[in-house]
């Protein structure tokens, strides 16, 4: 695959004339490729309203520490992916984020390929920076991790 070839302004000139959640709308549609990372580590988007959204996540094997059970870095990433697009659901036409900075806290182990959601809101949408929650629950409730993040929100040179 060629780099750069699933990003969302590489496959449509009007994307930035989109607001955050028609563009995150777009990928849960189809409209838009999802980013690569997401099929690497199992996960999808689910759901997406302005301000919140879910990603549907199975880590497999592929996804394992050297102790055999899920690696730190898939519940980051998911957590990650779960918060970002939650501020970008927020932002008009123009603007961009990015993560600055994300806490995760590891509260059990997500059973190998066991489907888990990752859910997340905005706390705080300023004009340049934001704060998002989100934790990584199954379909009882039960959590398995939580998460915080702080990003930039900008407008992209194109």
């Amino acid at each position: 695959m060629e780099q750069g070839a699933s990003s969302v302004y590489s496959h449509n000139k009007e994307v930035p004339e989109m607001t955050g959640l028609e563009i995150i709308q777009g990928m849960q549609k189809g409209q838009f490729p999802p980013p690569p990372i997401a099929e690497l580590l199992n996960f999808s988007l689910q759901n997406v309203t302005k301000g919140k959204v879910v990603f549907k996540g199975t880590p497999t094997w592929k996804c394992t520490n050297p102790m055999g059970t899920v690696h730190g870095g898939w519940y980051g990433t998911i957590l990650d992916s779960t918060m970002a697009c939650s501020v970008i659901t927020e932002l008009p036409p123009g603007k961009q984020f990015t993560t600055l900075e994300f806490k995760v806290n590891l509260i059990r182990p997500i059973p190998l390929d066991f489907e888990v959601f990752s859910e997340g809101k905005v706390i705080h949408l300023g004009k340049t920076t934001a704060v998002a929650e989100a934790n990584i629950h199954d379909s009882e409730g039960k959590v398995y991790a939580l998460g915080t993040s702080t990003g930039v929100i900008f407008s992209p040179k194109i």
